[in-house]
């Protein structure tokens, strides 16, 4: 098993850019702007006060700044990435470990593929990507109701304009690849127990959003889904494209049965699928991205090698025989699932116990180098508290559509944290202090 590598010292744009989330504590949601918003999309309250008074701490009371470097170096390392993950060789590689559906190959690329990064003293690390990443459309309804208190800052929004017509036509183009030119009538946004979800006020905004383009659109548990005689129905509705909010990535569970069969028979388009999940999301894969001897094997260019090497966080496969070498460096390292999401059964090192430690041993699990989350200072309950942040980029086809920040206290992302959630990201252009 390689070592891990050593942290770097902190560089003049990283420390601008602290310096900035350290000073410029005052920025609040205009919750009036945010209620504005939310109605045109409902004709009531409702999804005001499911996003804001049910789901308390799902928005911060705040923005976070990040410098266009930064901005630039991630747009950098998602290109390499991307360049790799199209690699014939790379896709043999990922594709060994991946379940039965991932070996069928859709047309459609995948909408929403989440790019996370921690802004580290050694610059922009990727510590993983998404497949499924939720939360785009409500942070692009946040972008429009936020208030910056930090008037003296050059900022610009780090999102493409008007980011719902991007979303929409990303959906068309999804379609388009599978149907050609044939009308795309119904979607059917699919999770389990949608209307127990906590980004179910999402759901409801992609169902307006698809309605104001004519298309019916149900929100529904794949248990409602039936397949008849070579049509996927909801109820009496044929289903032409399933927007996937699933975390059975690969479409196994037995409750699955009906889509699964419709998808690989090619009568549903789904979005994203198991393939996009094999290719981008399992988190396998970071440990073939970081590692410089399958890298040159795969014949990956030294810029791209480089890129890659400096920019993801080293990530190795946990195995027993490693036992001793991962417990003594635990410390330094950080424990996810191969297949998790949500930050669900991840752990720090420095947090392990014995018996947990065990049960990584017997799972399976990937050791990445912890990458320590910068901070930001925000206002809450009247007091000045510390919050940790990383930052998310939503991509389709390699090019970055919205970046969205989220902050929170403890090991991990968690929308529990008072002052905490999902936050504006703003783009430093000038060399001013915030006030």
């Amino acid at each position: 098993m390689p070592p891990f590598p050593q942290a770097v010292t902190d560089n003049e744009s990283t420390q601008l850019t602290e310096q900035r989330n350290a000073e410029c504590r005052y920025v609040s949601l205009d919750r009036k702007a945010m209620r504005k918003a939310l109605s045109q999309h409902l004709d009531d309250d409702l999804l005001y006060r499911m996003l804001i008074e049910e789901r308390s701490h799902l928005f911060a009371e705040a923005i976070v700044f990040v410098d266009e470097a930064s901005i630039g170096k991630q747009r950098d390392i998602i290109a390499a990435v991307e360049s790799v993950i199209a690699m014939p060789t790379y896709q043999q590689c990922v594709l060994a470990y991946a379940p039965d559906t991932a070996q069928f190959i859709p047309k459609a690329h995948g909408v929403f593929f989440g790019y996370d990064f921690h802004l580290s003293p050694k610059g922009s690390q990727l510590i993983e990507i998404n497949s499924n990443a939720g939360g785009a459309l409500v942070n692009a309804i946040l972008a429009s109701a936020q208030i910056a208190g930090c008037a003296s800052a050059e900022i610009n929004a780090a999102m493409t304009r008007n980011p719902e017509q991007v979303f929409m036509a990303m959906f068309v183009e999804e379609w388009q690849a599978e149907r050609g030119l044939q009308p795309l009538q119904t979607i059917a946004i699919v999770d389990e127990n949608p209307q127990g979800q906590f980004m179910l006020p999402e759901f409801l905004l992609f169902k307006k959003l698809f309605e104001q383009h004519k298309i019916k659109t149900v929100i529904c548990d794949p248990s409602e889904l039936d397949y008849r005689n070579g049509t996927l129905m909801h109820e009496e509705l044929p289903i032409d494209l399933i927007y996937n909010r699933l975390t059975d990535f690969g479409l196994e569970a037995g409750t699955l049965n009906p889509l699964r069969e419709a998808y690989l028979e090619k009568t549903v388009v789904v979005t994203p699928h198991p393939r996009a999940h094999a290719l981008y999301a399992d988190k396998r894969n970071l440990a073939i991205l970081t590692d410089e001897t399958a890298l040159r094997d795969m014949e990956v260019s030294a810029e791209i090698r480089s890129l890659l090497l400096e920019g993801i966080a080293h990530t190795v496969c946990v195995h027993k025989e490693d036992a001793e070498i991962l417990w003594a460096a635990r410390k330094q390292l950080f424990f996810k699932p191969a297949k998790g999401y949500g930050s669900k059964a991840a752990y720090r090192g420095d947090k392990l116990t014995k018996r947990v430690f065990g049960e990584i041993l017997q799972g399976n699990y990937v050791a990445q180098t912890l990458v320590q989350p910068t901070e930001r200072q925000v206002k809450a309950d009247n007091k000045i508290i510390d919050l940790k942040l990383d930052l998310r980029q939503y991509v389709y086809q390699g090019q970055a559509q919205l970046a969205s920040a989220r902050l929170y206290q403890g090991q991990t992302t968690n929308f529990r944290t008072p002052g905490g959630g999902f936050a504006q990201v703003m783009v430093s252009t000038g060399s001013g202090k915030g006030e």
